[in-house]
């Protein structure tokens, strides 16, 4: 309960001291008809969700994350009354720290065949991100075999902050694992330019094959592979400070991150194979270690960044809606600030000027985004809820 209190103390304090930078772009309205959130389950509570998705076996069943150590299973049904627990981790997992906990959720892309999935938690003594695998019950489809784990990889997390924690497989059936920079404030190990850790970078391995005495293999076209400087070769992209949510559009393939700033900017980046992201050199567009004249020159800047001076404080990365229901957003990258509940549209279509469109504000922080098996956008909201996005016609 202390923690509790804690977190919304941090929260209320960030809208009181953040209003002393460049004003954001007004944003652009959505013409005819405006957004609404309606809860997509109303009859299910859940306690800290940050991530929920189906398991792409035509199902139709929903999976909620926990950050305390649960995985639920339910209908995708707005009615239903039950949720099942699919799998509880809360003995191994510690969630002591307000960004530890269980993570991040991912079903293979064969799922349907082979019943595995991966997970990245946080655990203790020694302090590490943890990602496993598990198989799902051979005689339950709704309950995973406790007993199935497999550690693929495990990373020394020297604080209790930045731990990243979302999973996803690539249209290439690749695993790509967000890993924040090891904490504290400032990235003060300078993880997030150095090569040699895993720590503030995007990783990607292949689950499906083993080398050497690893679990897994490192695919061929990883930037780093076969170097002779020591990098590690799981890493795809680097110079990331905690992207809070990666995803795939569905339609064109590309990576977006959203990235967490230190205490000026949030960025939202289009991951490339083996770029550069600039943290610790770079905040957004500025300079950060050094303050000025910084050097940029091989660097990837964020196709958008915001400020803090509206209050807003902890980008939660979305999606690239590619859904039927809400025709208006089609190719636009969905995504939401945790701290203020801001919801916008980015199309960077001409990138060169992005057009970024606020929707609404949510009355709770926006934890996560995903997507139901139509590719219909939910939400989860840290006040225990699930929502959906439908239309309500303009006055």
């Amino acid at each position: 309960m202390k923690g509790f209190f804690l977190y919304w103390f941090l929260i209320i304090s960030l809208f009181l001291i953040n209003g002393c930078v460049q004003e954001n772009p007004d944003p652009e309205p959505i013409e005819n008809e405006t957004l609404q959130l309606v809860e997509a389950f109303p009859n299910l509570p859940f306690n800290r969700p940050l991530e929920i998705l189906h398991a792409g076996d035509d199902s139709d069943r929903i999976f909620v994350v926990e950050q305390r150590g649960v995985i639920s299973v339910f209908p995708n049904q707005a009615e239903a009354e039950e949720k099942g627990t699919f799998l509880n981790l809360v003995n191994q997992v510690n969630d002591s720290g307000n960004e530890e906990g269980l993570l991040g959720l991912a079903f293979h892309p064969e799922y349907a065949d082979n019943g595995f999935f991966y997970v990245n938690y946080t655990a203790s003594n020694p302090a590490r991100t943890v990602i496993s695998r598990f198989r799902v019950s051979p005689s339950d489809p709704d309950k995973a075999d406790a007993q199935s784990e497999t550690v693929l990889l495990e990373i020394e997390q020297p604080f209790t902050n930045h731990n990243g924690g979302k999973l996803a497989f690539g249209p290439e059936g690749y695993l790509y694992i967000a890993v924040g920079d090891g904490g504290s404030g400032g990235d003060p190990q300078g993880n997030g330019q150095n090569r040699e850790t895993l720590l503030g970078s995007l990783l990607r391995i292949d689950v499906d094959a083993q080398a050497g005495d690893l679990n897994y293999a490192i695919p061929e076209d990883n930037p780093f592979v076969g170097n002779g400087e020591g990098f590690r070769e799981e890493i795809f992209a680097y110079g990331l400070r905690n992207v809070w949510k990666f995803s795939f559009d569905t339609e064109s393939n590309l990576l977006w991150a959203a990235d967490v700033g230190q205490n000026r900017y949030e960025e939202i980046s289009l991951i490339e194979n083996g770029g550069n992201y600039g943290w610790n050199t770079m905040e957004g567009f500025e300079c950060f270690e050094p303050a000025s004249a910084c050097e940029t020159e091989g660097l990837e800047l964020p196709v958008w960044a915001y400020d803090h001076s509206e209050g807003d404080g902890s980008v939660t990365g979305g999606y690239v809606y590619r859904g039927s229901a809400l025709p208006d957003l089609a190719g636009r990258y969905i995504y939401a600030d945790f701290i203020s509940g801001k919801i916008w549209a980015l199309d960077v279509t001409d990138r060169s000027n992005p057009t970024n469109t606020e929707l609404m504000q949510a009355p709770f922080p926006v934890a996560a985004f995903g997507l139901d098996p139509s590719n219909e956008l939910l939400i989860c909201g840290f006040d225990g809820k699930i929502y959906r996005l439908e239309y309500q016609a303009a006055d």
